[in-house]
């Protein structure tokens, strides 16, 4: 076997990729990323057995969780970039070793490598499958998938200059654990579990780091059609990236147009004063491959999700930061200050034709926990007259599969007195549906990116305080959730630490779930996949 990989919800044949990831991903770009990661846990046990202070590890603490970012599903292609991420793991771990006793370490501690050959005969025998027993297996990447959900979040909220130790301290703590034989199921499904619980702090993190800077979400109508200047399509979910090309932009005749889930930007007050902000261009990631053909000018990815061009004039108009890559593409770096040089990206625009329109017309978002309780009372009221009668979360992921059709049409056969939740590129399978409102209220409300899924999560809390219910279950809340790659993976868990209760996952349930964990997941928590539309309707709706 070349390569295996079952980390996102696309995974081939619902059991791994094998050959070449469906992604897009190479063999040698699969075992890099591995080594990647073996390497991130050399490095957290020398941490956690050497009884390491996070605090002193700044510098490292922020490459971990880089390391971890790269390696999410579509976030990074580039070969070069994890052959240089690998060598400066492994320098880091030997600086980390000279300041411990020596111990009985693991492997990952220890191994060298000295080459990409090397490193990459060595990735052939620490991947997934290296661990034998399909259970621990299982847990034990449920685990490391839930950690580069946390690491993206963490990341994003160390762009604007939030932290906080214990999340540090977690991830080596995790990392570490999934080295440990000695560790029955039983511990790995408690860590899973604590995986959760600081997947919440994670996506608090980032709430508090996105609204202290860019203020509360408030509700926004985004335009959906183009000017006539020339302009750069922006993706991904780093908030800094996007306000430092606007402020870069400014003056040029250049606009900025949002892309996937960088969409709720629109929605922050602190981005409502950039006139170049024209509007949102396209759907949801993996409908880009014709649009970034349309949209005719540079697009700048600063985080995932990518999808390999089909065409070298696309490719050739393609800008990564962060931790996304790909082979060919200029990589935008920040300088010591933070501060990142767009002005190439910028010049290019200037060459290039204005967007060709692909739709008209606007869409409402910027349902976050705060604008959401502004209008509490009115929600309240509704509920408690029964002009909803039910709220549903559909948050999480969208991907290419015909099945994910599924989505858009329970959204569009719900009864009319129910309310959408969403947040994530989930969204687009029905954002742009007419679904009408109840008393001025949306039936969709949108509370922005992947990571906003908090924000679903505070509403709910809420809501089960001002019913006065002990058990968040016995709200009028069903959840319903698309899920794709890594970030899905730490909400999920963070909604089973909260205690939410049968969440249904499709259009498929995770291929690195064994028979015996899902079990475990289904007699503890009610997960289960999703049905037909229809049988799921009657399901939630209890008739």
């Amino acid at each position: 076997m070349s390569m295996f990989c079952y980390q996102c919800q696309e995974t081939a044949k619902g059991t791994g990729c094998e050959v070449r990831g469906v992604c897009g991903k190479t063999e040698e770009v699969a075992k890099l990323q591995d080594l990647l990661i073996y390497s991130l846990k050399g490095i957290a046990e020398i941490v956690v057995k050497g009884k390491l202070d996070v605090k002193d590890l700044g510098p490292v603490n922020h490459e971990v969780l880089k390391g971890l970012f790269m390696t999410i599903t579509n976030a990074n292609f580039d070969a070069e970039a994890f052959e240089t991420e690998i060598k400066k793991m492994l320098t880091l771990r030997k600086m980390l070793r000279a300041k411990v006793a020596a111990a009985d370490w693991h492997d990952a501690v220890t191994f060298e490598v000295d080459s990409k050959e090397a490193m990459l005969e060595k990735a052939a025998s620490v991947g997934v499958l290296a661990t034998q027993n399909e259970d621990v297996r299982s847990l034990r990447e449920m685990i490391t998938y839930g950690l580069k959900g946390l690491a993206a979040y963490t990341h994003h909220a160390l762009n604007i200059g939030k932290e906080n130790n214990e999340l540090y301290a977690f991830v080596y703590e995790a990392l570490a654990a999934t080295l440990n034989d000695k560790l029955t199921a039983e511990d790995l499904v408690a860590l899973t579990l604590k995986t959760g619980q600081f997947g919440v702090a994670a996506m608090a993190l980032l709430d508090e780091a996105n609204t202290s800077k860019y203020g509360h979400p408030q509700i926004t109508e985004v335009n959906l059609g183009v000017r006539g200047n020339p302009a750069i399509l922006i993706s991904g979910h780093d908030l800094t990236d996007l306000e430092q090309l606007l402020e870069q932009t400014k003056g040029t005749g250049v606009d900025v147009y949002t892309h996937s889930e960088m969409l709720p930007a629109h929605y922050y007050p602190a981005f409502k004063k950039y006139d170049n902000l024209a509007g949102n261009y396209g759907n949801a990631w993996w409908k880009q491959v014709g649009e970034f053909e349309s949209f005719n000018g540079p697009i700048l990815f600063t985080t995932n999700c990518i999808v390999p061009p089909r065409s070298e004039e696309v490719r050739a108009r393609i800008f990564t930061s962060g931790a996304s890559g790909y082979p060919g593409c200029p990589h935008i770096t920040a300088d010591e200050n933070g501060k990142k040089d767009f002005s190439a990206i910028i010049a290019m625009a200037k060459t290039l034709r204005p967007p060709t329109e692909i739709e008209t017309g606007t869409l409402v978002g910027g349902f976050a926990h705060e604008q959401v309780f502004a209008v509490a009372d009115k929600v309240v009221a509704a509920v408690k007259s029964g002009a909803i009668k039910k709220f549903f979360v559909m948050a999480g992921c969208d991907g290419r599969m015909k099945s994910r059709e599924y989505f858009t049409e329970f959204a569009a056969k719900l009864p009319m007195d129910t309310v959408i939740l969403t947040a994530g590129c989930a969204k687009y399978r029905y954002n742009k549906l007419k679904l009408g409102d109840i008393g001025g209220i949306p039936r969709v409300l949108d509370a922005g990116q992947c990571n906003d899924s908090y924000s679903l999560a505070v509403i709910a809390l809420k809501l089960k305080e001002v019913f006065g219910l002990d058990d968040i279950n016995k709200l009028p809340i069903a959840f319903n959730i698309g899920w794709y790659e890594q970030k899905a993976v730490i909400v999920l868990l963070a909604l089973l630490y909260l205690g939410v209760k049968n969440i249904h996952l499709g259009p498929t349930l995770p291929g690195f779930l064994s028979p015996n964990v899902a079990k475990v997941l289904v007699e503890t928590f009610g997960i289960a996949g999703i049905g037909t539309v229809d049988e799921d309707i009657k399901l939630f709706l209890g008739a």
